[in-house]
């Protein structure tokens, strides 16, 4: 147990995590009553935020101490206390400083005071906004990023599969031919292999693309097969076909770059599944344009959710464009939308739904928190399928980074269970000019 300290919370810290009270664990979390104030705004609405503060404030209710304004109120055996502070946290530094009045300078404010009424005690304001933590770094305020459910390791999503040189032929050729696989423990490895992973295996004279699978304990052959007219292009994708196809691999998450094919290789998996699933679902968050919300494009609810479905849309033309317009392909697809059997919505809309025999795509999943990430994988029922896309280096939500989405957050707790798989695609396929546009710009 370290040294006990003082933790003041900005309004962005609560609405990206609800139960953000429960993560500081000895120490003390100030709340000035600003913060709740600005709560006040964010109650109404179904977004993310607008739950997280509504949920919040409930909590808050439960604390009946009458303590939380003076004393403060314990959260429990072996945590700290919550102090509510309605008054007199006026820094005269911060007015100086700041001489605008805003909500981040008296939340600013608060942390300067307790850090000059408690000097032995250490003050962090903690907060998911950069130009705040840069105001408290000007001024000598202690601060730092809400970092509970950050990822450190993130060089996973820099790189492709690994290589492993130096295999006999011999082995390579049995991974060829045998249909079974070959037993794990007849192949040693340098590393350990993750469930599910894939891999090249290169000899002097050939090499084979291999994937470990865990309920069978064996390294077996990856082929470069066609789904509903989509042909692999490099090994990356021919990976991503493997695990996407495989019934038993309930949950998966595509990450690469843009161009390298994420949402386009699991949609033509879901329709080479399609008898296996009741529907196939693809969804993506909304990102308003410009801080605005839907409330000013024009139209109804349909309407206006239309624009942020379109690249979903593209990726659909993208199969059709495979076959000709008299084909039996051609006309199942539009059969399966005009039924509903291929749905393309907003990811809004599958809140409180129970998702039962469908093979759910999520795209741009980079730009959803780590508890929408659950919010959503518990929504799965039996016979679901659920495929994750997205790319860290394009995120739009302001209080997200490469370290604290969602996606990356599902990807390290999720690693090493039988029922996960991860493919990180590096090669961009699109086009020459994006490829070049996402490497040098």
């Amino acid at each position: 147990m370290g040294t006990k300290k003082n933790f003041v919370l900005d309004t962005n810290v609560i609405l990206h995590d609800h139960d953000c009270l429960r993560n500081f664990q000895e120490n003390d979390i100030y709340l000035p009553i600003i913060v709740l104030e600005e709560l006040d705004k964010f109650k109404k609405g179904s977004g993310e935020i607008n739950y997280n503060a509504r949920e919040f404030v409930r909590e808050l209710d439960l604390i009946t101490d009458d303590n939380l304004f003076t004393k403060g109120a314990s959260l429990g055996e072996g945590m700290g206390k919550l102090f509510i502070l309605t008054g007199g946290m006026e820094s005269e530094t911060v007015r100086k400083s700041f001489p605008e009045r805003q909500v981040d300078h008296e939340i600013l404010s608060t942390a300067d005071v307790l850090a000059k009424k408690y000097p032995k005690t250490k003050t962090v304001l903690v907060t998911k906004d950069v130009n705040l933590r840069m105001k408290a770094r000007s001024i000598g305020v202690l601060s730092e990023d809400y970092i509970t459910d950050k990822v450190t390791n993130v060089d996973i999503f820099e790189k492709a599969n690994e290589v492993y040189d130096g295999v006999s032929s011999e082995l390579i050729d049995k991974v060829y031919s045998s249909k079974e696989g070959v037993d794990i423990s007849d192949i040693e490895f340098r590393n350990v292999l993750q469930p599910n992973e894939c891999f090249v295996m290169k000899s002097e004279r050939n090499s084979v693309l291999a994937r470990y699978n865990p309920f069978t304990h064996t390294v077996h052959r990856v082929t470069k097969a066609k789904n509903y007219g989509i042909e692999p292009r490099n090994a990356e994708q021919s990976f991503a076909f493997e695990i996407l196809n495989d019934p038993d691999i309930k949950l998966v998450a595509l990450t690469g770059k843009a161009g390298t094919g994420k949402t386009l290789l699991a949609l033509a998996s879901a329709l080479s599944n399609m008898n296996d699933y009741k529907q196939i679902l693809l969804a993506r968050p909304i990102v308003a344009l410009s801080n605005k919300d839907l409330g000013f494009l024009p139209g109804d609810a349909a309407a206006k959710v239309a624009p942020y479905m379109q690249p979903l849309f593209d990726n659909l033309n993208v199969i059709k464009h495979q076959f000709s317009p008299t084909s039996t392909e051609l006309r199942r697809l539009d059969d399966m939308q005009k039924s509903g059997q291929l749905v393309i919505e907003a990811l809004a809309f599958i809140r409180g739904r129970s998702l039962s025999e469908t093979y759910c795509i999520i795209d741009e999943a980079q730009n959803l928190t780590p508890h929408e990430i659950k919010t959503i994988i518990t929504r799965a029922g039996e016979g679901t399928k659920m495929v994750f896309t997205g790319d860290i280096q394009q995120i739009d939500q302001p209080y997200l980074d490469s370290e604290s989405n969602g996606l990356v957050y599902m990807i390290d707790r999720m690693k090493g269970q039988n029922i996960f798989a991860h493919v990180n695609l590096v090669k961009g396929e699109r086009s020459m000019l994006s490829e070049l546009a996402s490497n040098l710009m």
